[in-house]
């Protein structure tokens, strides 16, 4: 058995079984929002904007509707210190613990493999001792010139991309933009999207 990867930030999940998933892969400090219980859960914010002002926090929520509106939220109450995004892709299916799929039928956290996990943490940053320097300069007007906004066949480039990059369908273009700029910059996006968009693209478009 692998011993788990230990983080530093403290890694803010949803629900108690999604914690149970994350124990098995990282050690870490995890702090479960119960759900939609956070809008109304003043000391856990306190707890997690703490940890965002000391150690950093990691928010890792599902894919879906909900999981984006806590994230959404989560983000605006977070004023000070160090937030990761995590993202899971939008995997169809459901875990052996239910016995129907969730609302849109897609895995939460508990539901993905630990290579999909720890490849999601390590793509932002999470288990470097100091975050990379790399320049924010992926806009919604940088992907505007490569079709991934404004474009007739925009939005199918842009759930190819998200495809591609095992990113969940619902993210918005500005969410998109933060998780590019953690994995490459604005010079180097030609490069970065030939080895993601063409053949996926394609079939997206079809």
């Amino acid at each position: 058995m692998n011993a788990r990867k230990k983080i530093a930030p403290a890694i803010v999940v949803e629900g108690k079984y999604d914690k149970i998933r994350l124990e098995s892969v990282v050690d870490a400090v995890i702090i479960v929002t119960g759900g939609f219980q956070i809008y109304r859960n003043d000391a856990q914010l306190r707890l997690i904007r703490y940890y965002a002002e000391t150690t950093g926090v990691v928010i890792l929520t599902d894919a879906d509707a909900a999981g984006f509106q806590i994230r959404g939220y989560l983000k605006g109450a977070i004023r000070k210190g160090k937030v990761y995004h995590v993202y899971i892709p939008g995997i169809h299916g459901k875990e052996r613990r239910k016995t129907i799929p969730s609302a849109e039928g897609l895995l939460g956290v508990e539901g993905i493999d630990n290579e999909t996990l720890l490849f999601a943490l390590e793509r932002a940053g999470v288990f470097d001792e100091e975050p990379a320097d790399r320049p924010d300069d992926i806009t919604p007007a940088v992907l505007y010139q490569y079709g991934l906004t404004g474009a007739p066949d925009c939005n199918a480039r842009r759930q190819a991309l998200l495809r591609a990059m095992q990113l969940p369908p619902h993210l918005s273009v500005k969410g998109l933009c933060e998780v590019l700029c953690t994995m490459t910059c604005a010079a180097e996006l030609d490069d970065f999207l030939d080895r993601y968009l063409p053949a996926e693209a394609e079939g997206a478009a079809t």
